[in-house]
């Protein structure tokens, strides 16, 4: 074979590189544009701002009706995606999800506690008043304690992940966190002394975690048996992407014109709210990476489950800190920062996944 068509062959074989979706990829673009709109607004129409920030469903509870419903459109669309009947071949090979449930519920949320009352209340303490430390704190803990959902399959296309192991762990985080979540929220805020209202949490734990995860399952069970699972992942989940989409930015506009005021006086806090977050990213997928090879876990295993371990459930901290604490809390701002710092400091986790593989699999082996 002549070198023009060995080359022309391995050209043809050589996978494109992999890359983010359009909107995925300058998610943090479209964020910071969210804060520009929503600060805007809030300062330009200060009267419109506060009448939306006091629609609440029923007096006193705390959830802002049109968020309540934008955060609904974004979590239940992730919620159809979690298949529940792949948790059972898991048995075979369970070294991974095992060290990737260690991470998730019993060494991130507590790092993080600890690093937010490390930060927020004492490195940070004389560019945050006590009361606002508090709540920083709080959103850092609620942010910490909901495992990622969603942007896990992207991290994992991103690192060649088993896409079938990477569904188990996010399908048996999100059970465990159905019962997990309100306590650990309540204790790690006890701890660092912080009032969290328990029927207003497990409430918002009802809403934001139970109802749409019920829900996303009954959708996806009815509609597998009626059209089969290709029309059902290549022609209905699409269609809410934009709707998520659109739903996200929505809820962003309006929390940043909530958040206005504290934006415009304290954005030097974003900066030192971004801080915790990303060393807890590092720390985190560094931990879950290690130990994966440590026993020996398959790289196309690890890398998803140490991703897990980094990212967050966004959608579901914003929604909890705003039903707890209120639209214009320090709390809400906190978890609003981990969409800020999300996409970049992920993709370089990705990146550092990938550039590591010989490395990894040197001693990692080749299975459980």
């Amino acid at each position: 074979m002549s070198n023009h068509a060995t080359a022309t062959s391995a050209a043809a074989g050589a996978a494109p590189p992999k890359r983010l979706a359009f909107f995925e990829r300058y998610l943090t673009v479209w964020v910071l544009a969210c804060m520009v709109v929503g600060v805007g607004f809030g300062k330009l129409l200060p009267d419109v701002t506060t009448a939306l920030s006091k629609l609440e469903f029923g007096q006193g509870s705390q959830v802002n009706v049109p968020i309540g419903v934008l955060l609904w459109l974004m979590i239940y669309p992730m919620m159809l995606k979690v298949d529940f009947s792949a948790i059972g071949g898991i048995a075979k090979r369970p070294k991974g999800l095992l060290v990737t449930l260690f991470v998730n519920w019993l060494v991130k949320p507590f790092s993080m506690a600890l690093l937010a009352w490390v930060f927020m209340q004492h490195l940070f303490a004389a560019w945050i008043s006590p009361g606002m430390a508090k709540e920083y704190t709080a959103g850092l803990i609620i942010l910490a304690a909901a495992p990622c959902t969603a942007m896990v399959f992207v991290w994992s296309y991103l690192t060649d992940g088993d896409p079938a192991y990477t569904l188990v762990q996010v399908a048996v985080n999100d059970l465990i966190m159905l019962v997990a979540f309100a306590p650990i929220v309540m204790f790690l805020c006890g701890v660092a002394d912080v009032i969290v209202p328990a029927k207003v949490l497990i409430t918002s734990v009802v809403v934001f975690i139970v109802i749409p995860l019920t829900a996303g399952w009954l959708t996806r069970t009815s509609l597998l048996k009626s059209h089969g699972k290709e029309w059902f992942e290549q022609r209905f989940l699409p269609k809410f992407h934009p709707v998520m989409i659109g739903a996200l930015l929505l809820t962003l506009v309006l929390i940043f014109a909530f958040q206005a005021e504290n934006l415009t006086t304290r954005w030097f806090a974003v900066l030192l709210i971004a801080v915790p977050i990303i060393i807890q990213v590092y720390f985190n997928s560094s931990l879950a990476y290690l130990l994966m090879r440590w026993f020996k876990v398959p790289h196309d295993v690890a890398s998803p489950g140490a991703l897990i371990g980094a990212s967050n459930f966004f959608e579901l901290a914003v929604a909890v800190a705003i039903t707890l604490f209120g639209a214009g809390s320090g709390a809400a701002l906190a978890t609003v920062v981990g969409v800020l710092v999300e996409v970049p400091v992920m993709l370089s986790v990705c990146r550092i996944c990938n550039q590591s593989r010989a490395w990894y699999q040197k001693t990692a082996g080749a299975g459980e």
